[in-house]
């Protein structure tokens, strides 16, 4: 006999695992749900709070408001001077920075400037202090890059906004009339401490300069430089025509000592002899001696008186010629020295002028740089007294610096107030609002989705059963399929001219994927047998018992639905049958032919009920005996699938006496209805009695919490928030059913 143990062989439900979650504060999407939850309520009180402020304004005496508007300048004389001074980076006036700095708003708003204005307010309006006199009193920029400041005032009387307004008018231009002065002065002041260190700086260029000039005898350097170059041009000129000449009467010189060398006066080809014409007159004469000798000879013998006398007159001339020869070599051997002393000395003074040329450019940058140095010195010091005569004349001046843009008007009654109550009371209001609706919903401590249900539990999610709206409380459970259907066709599986004939609705699809879930529960063992039950009355238990039953039917299995619920049975009237006899009688009656009792549901061929019958008056004692316990495994024996229905967990210790013998326990929980403490507590006791749970099922859950569902495919998607290992199973398919399924199903058909 099956004892209905086949829980043991379904580990990874057996036990139910707590996880750690936060109990304190809400996620964002807690917060948003808790928002959408109680929009009616915090509507309410936004606008109950906004009337209230409203209702506050409208009572109060009217505020009378005020303002104008200021051009401002934000540059000073001391930075106008700093600015055009040349040795800053440009000679240009710095460009003015838009916007007013938080030092001038706090300056208008010092008591040195306020407090003289206060004091003539509170001599006509003795109620008003100091800190209203502020309050009162708004001034700000009228743009984040603009020098226009906006200055208002609110009074109670029109009078007291005027006067307000007028007395700061003028004060801010009184203000900046001395502000403007205060800073004409400060650059006066600026220009004059500069001008000696600048003067001073002019008379130290201008001794440097003169010191260059006068040691190194110049004016400028370019002209320096082109008197020496045609210096230098001249010399190398000269240098080289007595380099010429030397050289020249060095040749003749040569060409003497050769001559001279040969025998007196036998010849007169040099031509330093040729050019002196004493040598050449005493030349003359010893070769017309020479001559007369020779023609004398041709008459006379040597011996001769004649011929004698002739070369007496010839050895006379002879000293005379020799004296002459070295008198020419002496003069040309000292036109040789001069002229070498003279190349000696051009050399030297073309050496000193090269010396001095190259020496010039860097007395040429010395130059140009004490120049450049004096040209800045004195443009800076012009410059300065330029601007000392320029801030002299603007002090002299009575302008008013800032302008005046828009004058303080007629005060009008503003409605500020108004709008300032209306905004706060409704921001209060949406504030308290918002407070209120989540501390009730956090003081509810309601299960509102299948996430926070997963989360608590920690169970598999079987199934989201969507909440039906023409669903009764003990109203018949509605047909799945057509009345012409035939049951060859369940299993869920429609034949092709009868799948139009399938009412393929969210909430009968949910019951499909809750079943197909609860059959791919187990990898070896099929489930058998099953108790659904919740944690307390009113969470749709017997609902979702009923139509799981049905829709197992439908997919082709033989299923009893068991009302086990004793003290409250239910399962009679929702599936339109009488109440007779049933599980009651079964327990009490002495034979074992529990047959007599069933019935056949007229929803479903594969569907059987047996009702709780007659109500005992110890439903857990009937329930706890031998006879109960031979008629759950002549049940499971009989029947593919046993669903029992029995009271709720915490109410009633029923379901315990049944859970040892199924394969597990299925728990309803009502979303929007169940507590989270009570869900807690039903899962504790669970754990300490050790029960097999197979997994929680999502009962009433709202569109918001349920995903599109895709019917021609019959399916249902997963629900918002849940991730797809939350679901089991998504897409019920034939292929998916287990060898053991179609076993089942042919047995059914067998019967």
């Amino acid at each position: 006999m099956n004892t209905g143990k086949s829980s043991q062989s379904l580990p990874l439900v057996n036990s139910i695992q707590f996880s750690q979650v936060d109990e304190g504060g809400l996620n964002l999407g807690q917060f948003l749900a808790a928002i959408r939850r109680r929009l009616l309520l915090i509507t309410g009180i936004t606008a109950l709070v906004a009337t209230a402020g409203l209702a506050k304004a409208l009572t109060e005496p009217p505020i009378y408001e005020d303002r104008f508007e200021i051009l401002t300048e934000p540059v000073t004389g001391e930075s106008q001077v700093i600015s055009s001074v040349p040795q800053t980076l440009t000679n240009k006036e710095r460009p003015v920075k838009l916007g007013l700095d938080e030092t001038k708003l706090l300056v208008l708003q010092s008591p040195k400037v306020l407090a003289p204005i206060y004091n003539q307010l509170q001599a006509v309006y003795p109620d008003l202090s100091y800190g209203r006199f502020l309050r009162k009193l708004n001034i700000q920029p009228l743009g984040k890059d603009t020098n226009i400041l906006q200055v208002s005032y609110r009074g109670n009387t029109p009078e007291e906004v005027q006067q307000a307004l007028n007395l700061i008018s003028q004060a801010y231009l009184d203000y900046s009339r001395e502000e403007r002065q205060t800073d004409v002065r400060q650059g006066i002041k600026f220009v004059e401490d500069q001008l000696p260190k600048l003067r001073s700086r002019v008379e130290i260029q201008q001794t440097e300069l003169q010191k260059l000039r006068q040691q190194n005898n110049l004016v400028d350097p370019e002209t320096k430089a082109q008197e020496l170059s045609a210096q230098i041009s001249t010399l190398v000129q000269q240098r080289l025509d007595v380099k010429l000449q030397l050289d020249q009467l060095r040749s003749r010189y040569q060409d003497l000592q050769q001559e001279l060398a040969g025998q007196p006066g036998s010849t007169a080809g040099s031509l330093a002899l040729r050019d002196n014409p004493r040598y050449q007159k005493v030349l003359d004469q010893v070769q017309l001696i020479d001559a007369e000798i020779a023609r004398q000879s041709t008459r006379f013998s040597g011996t001769n008186p004649i011929i004698e006398d002739l070369n007496s007159q010839k050895q006379n001339l002879l000293p005379i010629l020799k004296q002459e020869q070295q008198r020419v070599v002496r003069e040309m051997e000292a036109q040789i020295r001069e002229l070498q002393t003279r190349f000696v000395t051009l050399n030297q003074n073309t050496d000193s002028l090269d010396r001095q040329l190259k020496q010039l450019p860097g007395l040429s940058r010395n130059y140009n740089n004490i120049n450049q140095e004096l040209k800045i010195a004195t443009e800076n010091l012009s410059q300065f007294l330029a601007k000392r005569e320029a801030l002299a004349i603007e002090e002299a001046q009575t302008q008013v610096p800032w302008q005046l843009l828009t004058p303080p008007q007629v005060p009008q009654p503003s409605n500020a107030s108004l709008k300032n109550y209306l905004l706060v009371g409704t921001i209060l209001g949406l504030l308290l609002g918002t407070a209120i609706a989540l501390l009730l919903d956090k003081l509810s401590n309601v299960i509102y989705t299948p996430k926070e249900l997963k989360t608590i539990s920690g169970l598999p999610l079987l199934g989201v059963i969507p909440w039906q709206k023409d669903l009764k409380e003990y109203a018949p459970a509605a047909n799945m399929v057509s009345p012409g259907e035939q049951s060859d066709h369940s299993f869920g599986f429609t034949p092709a001219n009868a799948a139009s004939k399938y009412n393929v609705t969210p909430f009968f699809e949910a019951f499909r994927f809750f079943f197909t879930n609860i059959r791919l529960l187990g990898s070896d063992t099929v489930i058998r047998s099953l108790i659904v039950s919740s944690s307390l009355s009113g969470d749709g238990k017997s609902t979702v018992a009923a139509h799981l039953a049905q829709a197992a039917a439908v997919m082709g299995q033989r299923v009893l639905l068991v009302d086990a619920d004793l003290r409250h049975p239910s399962v009679h009237q929702r599936m339109g049958l009488m109440n007779i006899q049933g599980l009651t009688d079964a327990i009490s009656a002495l034979d074992t032919d529990f047959n007599k009792v069933i019935q056949r549901s007229p929803l479903e061929e594969n569907l059987f009920v047996l009702t709780a019958g007659l109500t005992p008056p110890d439903p857990v004692r009937l329930l706890a005996s031998t006879k109960m316990q031979e008629l759950m495994a002549n049940f499971q024996n009989e029947y593919d699938l046993v669903i029992y229905d029995t009271p709720p967990l915490l109410e009633c210790a029923d379901a315990y006496q049944l859970a040892d013998r199924t394969d597990g326990i299925v728990l309803v929980t009502a979303l929007g209805k169940l507590k989270r403490s009570f869900l807690e507590q039903t899962l504790e006791e669970l754990k300490v009695s050790g029960r097999s749970v197979l997994g929680i099922v999502a009962n009433l859950a709202k569109p918001s919490a349920i995903g599109s569902l895709n019917y021609p495919k019959s399916s249902i998607s997963e629900p918002d928030n849940l991730d797809k290992a939350d679901l089991i199973s998504l897409k019920p398919s034939e292929a998916e059913l287990k060898d053991s399924d179609f076993h089942l199903i042919d047995k059914a058909k067998s019967r």
